[in-house]
């Protein structure tokens, strides 16, 4: 047994080589990312060249996690919570067809937003499609989840859902390994139709589905990751739910005077629950996101329990719990600080000096100032800074890919110019259908692909849209005399407004490609060949 300082998200990574992974499967997302980044690097998964390349979108990832589960191996796969939207269908099919090997999907929840368009809660996916939830509450928590998690998948049959929170993700603490268990050998699924949904199979399956719901409840109710605890002051029950637990015992580190149950292991641990409930007058549900358990629990008890929590403002209905809002919840009195004086005030956010996007913007404000704002549609990455002061260029951001689709929608309902802003990898996620559906009704939008060459917004990650933008506008019809690759340098300012100028008026599709490579990853790539020329010297 060894002992290492561990972030939570290196912890589920190290636990899932020593449970036996074959393979993990992402697309880079706050705060999921360091996963795959630490299975990447650990010299067991190199020498047991366990499969670690990034994926292009999170449904590839999903679906390529479920066909090696098909072939009898171990697999994850890494998203952020929105990812999980982008891999919904497998997802939720996933419970019906089961699993051969096992399947961890891991998903990095953002309450507060910190690096997100919204803090949508995954328990509610993992609800919906009827399968295991895990939710860690400690680092140590998340490597034993994460290692046991694929033998738990291959006993009920089905996909596990491991969710995390940014505050477990990103600090650290002690975790205890163990040495890595082999790989499965690999064998195809018993039933060669398992993976078949055809509407009348797929009806079977689901009903397995349903039949299996007693089995996870037993699996929940015994799992030693859900707890029980006494307490002397019947007058209130405390249910905590993942990461929570911790916020609880930082208000009473020796001993909580209320019973309480540290609930980690979905679904509902029913028999736990009514027992709190027998003991209590009311109960106070402590959980990081929505208020699902708040929700569930409302008729669950047959005494009609009063249900304290996010809903009743007990605690806040929005962002990050802390322990002082636990402690605020428990009449529990909290030394406030003074407001941080005005010099201190948060900075914002800025691209980086010598990025590339400065130039795109450049030349696209001055080439839209006679049209006034609200023609830019925007998309996720480190462009979309874009939307901030000095350029305050861009008047949308949604979703992964909906820059070309909005603007080809704006353009439907006769807005112009309609231009779209997205990145490299962002393009080849989801950007690239947009693209076909208005190449094939010849929409006039003119479509940026700002192109740094790496996954630059999440820490500089490969791009699957490396030397392939052109090939693939090409090969979804762009006109090649609509197709532009221009060098994002002010060296070509001119160039580059007078390119836009001349597409922005043409009654068609047309791409312009900005390229030059992300500043920090030429500093690391430079930083990297100077110190491989030192030590060959």
């Amino acid at each position: 047994m060894t002992k290492k300082l561990l972030l939570g998200v290196e912890a589920i990574g190290q636990g899932a080589i020593d449970g036996g992974m074959s393979g993990v499967y992402a697309y880079p997302g706050t705060p999921s990312t360091e996963i795959t980044e630490y299975v990447q690097e650990n010299a067991v998964a190199k020498e047991r060249k366990i499969h670690r390349e990034w994926s292009a979108n999170e449904k590839t990832a999903m679906e390529t996690a479920l066909g090696m589960s098909y072939a009898g191996k171990r697999a994850m796969v890494c998203m952020k919570h929105v990812g999980l939207n982008v891999a919904a269908d497998a997802f939720v099919n996933s419970a019906i067809t089961g699993v051969n090997g096992g399947l961890i999907v891991t998903v990095a929840d953002d309450p507060s937003m910190h690096s997100s368009q919204n803090e949508q809660d995954s328990r509610f996916y993992g609800k919906f499609s009827m399968l295991p939830i895990l939710e860690p509450s400690n680092q140590q928590e998340a490597y034993e989840m994460a290692r046991t998690g694929f033998e738990l998948s291959e006993k009920l049959g089905v996909p596990v859902l491991l969710r995390i929170t940014t505050r477990l993700a990103h600090s650290r603490a002690g975790v205890e390994t163990v040495e890595p268990m082999q790989e499965n050998t690999g064998s195809l699924p018993k039933d060669p139709r398992q993976f078949v949904l055809l509407p009348a199979i797929a009806r079977k399956r689901y009903a397995g589905l349903l039949e299996k719901q007693d089995s996870f409840r037993e699996s929940a109710e015994k799992a030693s990751f859900n707890q029980y605890f006494d307490g002397e002051d019947k007058s209130l029950g405390i249910i905590c739910c993942g990461i929570t637990y911790n916020y609880l015992k930082e208000n009473y580190p020796e001993e909580c005077p209320y019973p309480h149950v540290k609930l980690s292991q979905y679904p509902l641990p029913e028999d736990m629950l009514k027992k709190l409930e027998e003991q209590v007058d009311e109960i106070l549900v402590l959980e990081e996101g929505y208020p699902l358990v708040e929700e569930m629990l409302s008729g669950f008890f047959c005494r009609g329990r009063r249900i304290l929590g996010r809903l009743d403002g007990t605690l806040p209905r929005m962002g990050e719990l802390n322990p002082d809002h636990v402690a605020k919840a428990l009449g529990i009195p909290v030394k406030e600080g003074k407001k941080a004086p005005d010099v201190l005030a948060n900075r914002p956010p800025a691209l980086c000096k010598g990025c590339s996007h400065h130039d795109t913007y450049k030349a696209l404000n001055l080439v839209m100032e006679p049209f006034g704002d609200g023609h830019v549609f925007s998309d996720i990455g480190c462009y979309t800074l874009g939307a901030l002061p000095p350029y305050s260029s861009i008047n949308s951001c949604v979703d992964m890919g909906a820059s070309i689709t909005m603007a080809k929608g704006a353009a439907d309902a006769g807005l112009f110019p309609s231009v779209a802003v997205i990145g490299d990898s962002t393009f080849t996620h989801s950007g690239m259908t947009g693209l076909l559906d208005a190449v094939n009704e010849k929409t006039p939008i003119t479509v940026l692909i700002c192109d740094n060459e790496s996954v630059s917004m999440t820490g500089g990650q490969d791009s699957a849209a490396l030397g392939k933008i052109e090939s693939i506008c090409l090969g979804l019809g762009v006109d090649p005399d609509h197709l532009h690759t221009i060098e994002a340098h002010p060296k070509n300012h001119d160039k580059l407004v007078e390119l836009l100028e001349q597409e922005v008026n043409y009654e068609g599709v047309s791409v312009i490609v900005p390229r030059r490579e992300c500043i920090q990853k030429a500093a690391r790539r430079i930083r990297a060949e100077k110190m491989k020329s030192e030590q060959n010297a």
